[in-house]
């Protein structure tokens, strides 16, 4: 039997570092969602207006409500930049019954924040320090469409970055949980569902995965079109994020940077498929087709 993945003692303190981050970063987050339910308590729908109620002009409204302002036209004046062209609907918003109660609610809430911000910081700041061996893995994993630096550094803590460990792409992605499973019997399979796998990796590689399958022209977000349209966006997302694991796999064996296959990979695979989809497309729709070849120019 082959045995377990056992990091070495580096990794396993980047490990606890970058995972306290995490944990850290979604206590944050909750604590905001207790502060936009809060608000909503009050009348107050500040989020429909501002995607972030804790940013630089949602902080000022929100320090002035607990300093006692409730003219809601004072505090949409409060407004920063690009949030003063929303001024008005600020006005709307900020009109509520913000009492007493909400007040020292909001600053609790408001104190939480600021502390869980100042741990994620010195945390940041302390996996900087780690990642020093590893810097040139994160440069190569952060050319992956969709991998900011926090995933890279995930990534890592959690794989170790030696490839060596996984026997193939594929080893990797089971590990990871982003294959599908295998559930048959008597030649029925019951189940493709993902098999379990590294929970702390499986998380930042959905937001990797999804960051990718909204960006423009890459093969990523190509491959997630295509498959969602036939098996739903769930099923895209594990693909992207199995394709994901595959391309760096291979970049930290081969110490190459990424190299997208383009938009236009699955159309210039097979481009009579291609071709014969889109006219059936059309003449689906009425209309009758015929096909000229472009003139070359030049």
């Amino acid at each position: 039997m082959r045995a377990s993945f056992v990091p070495p003692p580096p990794i396993r303190e980047l490990r606890d570092l970058t995972r306290a981050r995490t944990v850290i970063t979604r206590e944050r987050t909750r604590e905001i969602q207790r502060l936009e339910k809060l608000l909503e308590d009050a009348c107050i729908k500040l989020s429909s207006v501002a995607s972030d109620i804790t940013g630089v002009s949602g902080r000022l409204m929100l320090q002035a409500m607990i300093e006692g302002q409730n003219d809601p036209a004072v505090l949409a004046e409060l407004a920063h930049g690009r949030m003063r062209s929303k001024i008005p609907e600020l006005t709307n918003a900020l009109t509520g019954r913000f009492s007493s109660h909400h007040r020292y609610m909001a600053e609790l809430y408001l104190h939480r924040i600021d502390a869980h911000t100042a741990d994620i910081e010195d945390l940041s700041a302390r996996i900087e320090e780690a990642m020093e061996p590893f810097r040139l893995a994160r440069e190569l994993l952060i050319s992956i469409p969709g991998f900011s630096t926090t995933v890279a550094e995930v990534f890592i803590a959690e794989t170790g970055a030696d490839m060596t460990v996984f026997a193939t792409a594929g080893h990797l992605a089971s590990w990871a949980g982003a294959s599908p499973g295998s559930n048959e019997s008597a030649g029925r399979v019951k189940s493709t569902k993902t098999r379990p796998g590294n929970r702390y990796l499986k998380g930042a590689l959905g937001v990797a995965a999804l960051s990718a399958a909204q960006s423009k022209n890459t093969y990523f977000s190509a491959k997630y079109a295509r498959i969602a349209v036939r098996r739903g966006p769930s099923k895209a997302l594990v693909a992207v994020e199995h394709a994901m694991l595959t391309a760096a796999w291979h970049m930290l064996t081969t110490g190459e940077l990424y190299k997208d296959a383009g938009a236009d990979y699955f159309t210039g695979r097979t481009p009579a498929k291609t071709k014969a989809r889109a006219i059936g497309q059309l003449e689906s729709l009425g209309y009758q087709v015929t096909l000229e070849p472009l003139q070359q120019t030049g």
